[in-house]
């Protein structure tokens, strides 16, 4: 399993390519359909694979939470997934999967590992409506593979709110209004929890937005806009104030979109920021290397709000990434 992983921290070259790898694994198979599915994260999200080690059970657990282990000194949090997704399996969960993003360390127990697949993300497709519903949005995106299996991409940001509660009131409470309803932000995630996140804190903020699930759907939304402009011989900055985008989303990532926004001259003055539980260096730095004008961690609204009004309101100095 180390030699999985090993070559993890080189792979950042994949991103701005519109390009992904994602860890296949699976949960065992569905004594109620009798079905094993295979689900896969990016391995961006996985710092670690091993054998299930001893858990310890904690009080006041969601259930699907095993309980807590100990990795080098700091107490993780353990998933047992196929619990977490309804799937009836009684197979061991011999493996677990160290997963860092959004600020948090998860383990996650599985039945076993497969392999690491290289893959565009225009072969990751927004999963139907049926298969939605079936999974209780668990799942973000799917792609089939050369033998027929559908492989399918969990939303971790999900698991993470449902898990761990950062998603509670209080952290809007303090967020401000602006006082400019004539504002608009245009964004794109693929995650139904972070969206949800981005429209709670927008709404404080009293003000408008255009919502999208990936970057091909933003990317035409914000081009039907800037045709619609130019026919009225206005700039689409006074129709577009500010473009707030995921990285990892089907179709078209973060880094593409901020690419082609970049790139056209219609889009001179609107800014461009990145929202991402991928935080770390190397992804704001090829942020950076697009064009995005700043980066913000998902899971803050109070930092998202701030990044948003000093960006929107343009009189507070501005934060570069670095």
């Amino acid at each position: 399993m180390s030699e999985l992983l090993k070559s993890i921290d080189a792979r950042t070259k994949l991103a701005g390519t519109n390009k992904l790898e994602i860890l296949l694994f699976s949960l065992g198979t569905d004594s109620r359909t009798g079905r094993q599915e295979t689900f896969g994260i990016n391995v961006f999200k996985v710092r670690e694979v091993m054998r299930t080690p001893l858990i310890t059970a904690a009080p006041e657990m969601p259930a699907s939470v095993q309980g807590m282990v100990s990795l080098r000194g700091v107490l993780v949090p353990v998933v047992d997934l196929a619990r977490y997704a309804g799937v009836d399996s009684q197979a061991p969960r011999s493996i677990m999967i160290v997963t860092e993003y959004a600020g948090h360390t998860q383990g996650f127990l599985v039945e076993g590992v497969d392999t690491i697949l290289r893959l565009d993300w225009s072969q990751m497709r927004v999963p139907p409506a049926m298969l939605l519903a079936e999974m209780g949005g668990l799942v973000t995106a799917v792609t089939e593979l050369s033998d027929g299996r559908l492989v399918m991409l969990m939303d971790v940001e999900k698991i993470l709110s449902e898990t761990t509660h950062y998603d509670d009131e209080i952290v809007f409470r303090n967020i401000k209004p602006l006082g400019k309803p004539e504002l608009t932000v245009y964004f794109a995630d693929d995650s139904a929890v972070a969206r949800k996140q981005i429209e709670r804190t927008l709404e404080a903020m009293d003000v408008k937005f255009v919502a999208a699930i990936n970057g091909l759907e933003a990317w035409d939304e914000l081009t039907k806009t800037a045709a619609y402009a130019v026919s009225a011989g206005r700039p689409v900055s006074e129709l577009i104030s500010l473009v707030l985008t995921d990285i990892e989303m089907p179709e078209m990532d973060g880094y593409i979109l901020t690419k082609k926004i970049k790139s056209d001259a219609r889009f001179a003055g609107v800014p461009v920021i990145m929202h991402s539980s991928l935080s770390g260096m190397s992804n704001q730095q090829l942020g950076k290397s697009v064009g995005v004008d700043e980066y913000v961690p998902k899971f803050e609204p109070q930092r998202l709000s701030e990044t948003l009004a000093r960006r929107l309101l343009g009189d507070l100095p501005t934060v570069q990434l670095t």
